[in-house]
């Protein structure tokens, strides 16, 4: 009998179905993460595993565990975020319906629904289960495994949603408080795809400021909404240029796209206008010189004297201006190690690919130097909406190939060093 197909005989369907049940039906929504990371607490401990929790800031906690392996071998860490985006207008929506409740959980058509089903409780559960599974066949990993479940990912809430969570935990790391390991999946959905690179990018609000005048003697204003007109012309401009450049092999080409734009709205010359926009970046890019490229951009339209400009930059992550790219080899053993073990599964991703989005493995991966991918069941095209929901198959097929990825990428006892029964 192959290993895949002992962990499949070997697993507890109804076990892992109410783990993630459970998991959704604790409220973690950004800034009040800390009732969910209790909830992982006290599941990592019935595991068997040394877990800790603290604050990142103020009554908001990270929580982490790990369980020090058994012989020599490599170690392993799952990381995932805790809190969730907010469920305003999901009831409204889902009024009279079974998934009326966004915590409720609901199993329909193989399919469990809730806010945080695939962004991303799936994902953490299934690596938990994943170490469960290992333990009902009686298998010890040689290698560390640990977990850290942090907060403070998702942007949305006022005052929150700048990694605050990542970067304690990765400085918990270099001092020595969390073992450094040395390979990390963070559990993002991607259809149980390997993601091995993801974009970056920034956030800019510009302030368009002019004078206002009545409209009968324009001669006495100076128009924010025609500077606004060339400013977004130079915008485009920019963006045709960064679309026309270098294409990444998983991440296509750069871009730059406008998201709101506000003006005007009395009878006369409009006195100030703003706009905001979001810069995708390569990992070939670095952060400073996109927004300095950018501002030469917007300094290049022609302005008619008497305007001025504010641009911030409001959404900075592990860089003042926002998020950095990364990537890893995606020939990285490790990364092909676990896209055959979801293969060997039964999952239906497997490939190697680029992340549309961005999280936090560049805390990982530049911070304190240990590699990382994204992997996990769920399609991000459903996270942060009312459709939310994972299909439980996938759900049931990541905790059997990252069982799988914790036996080869660690070891066993009596195994080869991929983890293969000797």
């Amino acid at each position: 009998m192959t290993l895949a197909s002992q962990l499949l005989a070997a697993q507890d369907v109804q076990a892992d179905l109410a783990l993630l049940r459970a998991a959704i039906g604790v409220e973690s929504i950004t800034g009040n993460e800390s009732g969910f990371a209790r909830f992982l607490h006290d599941t990592m401990k019935d595991l068997g595993l040394t877990a800790d929790m603290a604050e990142f800031l103020p009554g908001r906690s990270n929580v982490w565990g790990r369980k020090p392996g058994a012989g020599a071998g490599q170690s392993l860490m799952f990381v995932g975020h805790t809190d969730t985006v907010h469920v305003r207008g999901w009831a409204e929506h889902w009024k009279g319906d079974a998934r009326e409740n966004p915590f409720a959980a609901m199993l329909m058509d193989g399919e469990i629904w809730g806010r945080g089903a695939c962004d991303l409780k799936a994902g953490i559960c299934a690596a938990l289960a994943a170490y469960r599974l290992l333990g009902r066949l009686g298998i010890a990993l040689n290698g560390d495994i640990s977990f850290a479940f942090i907060g403070d990912e998702e942007s949305g809430e006022p005052g929150t949603g700048v990694s605050a969570g990542a970067r304690d935990m990765v400085q918990r790391v270099a001092r020595g408080q969390i073992a450094r390991p040395d390979f990390a999946v963070y559990v993002e959905p991607t259809k149980l795809n390997v993601y091995t690179a993801q974009i970056g990018f920034f956030i800019a609000d510009i302030a368009v400021i002019g004078k206002s005048a009545y409209f009968g003697t324009p001669e006495d204003g100076v128009d924010a909404l025609r500077a606004t007109y060339a400013i977004l012309g130079a915008i485009w401009a920019h963006g045709a240029e960064l679309a026309a450049g270098p294409q990444h092999p998983l991440l296509g080409a750069s871009n730059i796209l406008v998201t709101a734009l506000n003006g005007g709205g009395y009878i006369a010359v409009p006195g100030e206008c703003s706009l905001s926009l979001i810069r995708k970046l390569c990992p070939s890019e670095g952060l400073d010189d996109a927004v300095a490229a950018f501002e030469a951009a917007v300094h290049s339209a022609p302005l008619e004297p008497g305007i001025s400009l504010k641009i911030s930059y409001p959404a900075g992550r592990d860089h003042r201006f926002g998020g950095s790219p990364i990537e890893i080899d995606p020939r990285h053993p490790a990364a092909q190690l676990l896209a055959g073990s979801v293969a060997e599964a039964g999952g239906t991703g497997g490939a190697i690919g680029g992340a549309p989005y961005w999280s936090e493995t560049p805390f990982l991966v530049n911070e304190i130097g240990c590699p990382a991918v994204y992997c996990a069941p769920g399609d991000i095209s459903v996270a942060h909406t009312f459709e939310e929901r994972v299909k439980l198959d996938d759900y049931l097929a990541a905790i059997r190939a990252f069982a799988l990825f914790m036996m080869r990428y660690c070891g066993t006892e009596n195994s080869n060093p991929t983890g293969e029964p000797q």
